[in-house]
């Protein structure tokens, strides 16, 4: 038997505001069946902030004005999850899935994607797992990757921002996720070695493991295009 196609799309270094556009309509195209299969956006982002529906005011030690002063965007999102920052050398995952296809349980989706990306990162050195209570993928108490999700119509959008070879520092300027005194981490920091090639092999390792996870096969567009 065939296996549904998952369509992996590389989109280079990309605004935030282009990509919420993009798996919007993306989205919609997938509910409304004018999209016949899923789709993996993967892309970096210029320095933002985003807020998810959880994000506490304890979170934020600066105001949106000031975390925009060095140019970063500061954007208010409908994904779960508290505040977090994106800029580019950090992986960030926008799946696109129809979850009736699959299974139409948040829950375990959530589990899904954090066991995909623990697997990614065994597969590039590093021992990850879950933190008890908590989102996200850990290795030994530090935050390697946050996970915030959003359904419309049982198909998904946002997704996961994994730490790979990205500059750090942006994260204390908040309250990561909104995890006090949380340590931020990123594979090149744990295991070292060229950042360009621990770049593409965690690319590809977490296209392949998102696509073994949820039963699909790999089919990858050109950079910045579709199939």
């Amino acid at each position: 038997m065939t296996l549904p196609m998952l369509e992996v799309r590389p989109l280079g270094i990309m605004p935030f505001a282009d990509a919420y556009t993009l798996q919007r309509d993306l989205c919609l195209a997938r509910a409304e069946g004018r999209l016949a299969h899923d789709v993996l956006l993967l892309v970096q982002h210029p320095s933002v902030y985003t807020f998810g529906r959880g994000t506490k005011a304890a979170s934020l030690p600066l105001s949106a004005e000031a975390l925009a002063a060095d140019g970063s965007d500061v954007v208010d999102i409908e994904r779960g999850g508290d505040v977090t920052w994106h800029t580019p050398g950090q992986l960030i995952g926008y799946p696109i899935l129809h979850l009736s296809a699959l299974r139409e349980d948040l829950h375990w989706y959530l589990r899904e994607l954090e066991q995909a990306l623990i697997e990614a990162c065994a597969t590039v050195g590093v021992r990850a797992e879950r933190n008890p209570g908590y989102t996200g993928v850990w290795t030994e108490g530090r935050k390697l990757a946050s996970i915030g999700i959003h359904v419309k119509r049982w198909v998904t959008m946002h997704g996961f921002a994994l730490n790979v070879v990205n500059d750090l520092a942006g994260f204390a300027r908040i309250v990561p996720c909104g995890i006090a005194g949380v340590a931020m981490t990123s594979l090149l920091h744990e295991r070292g070695g060229d950042p360009v090639a621990l770049w593409q092999t965690t690319h590809d390792a977490v296209a392949d493991a998102i696509a073994v996870r949820f039963g699909h096969r790999r089919v990858d567009a050109p950079l910045g295009g579709t199939l």
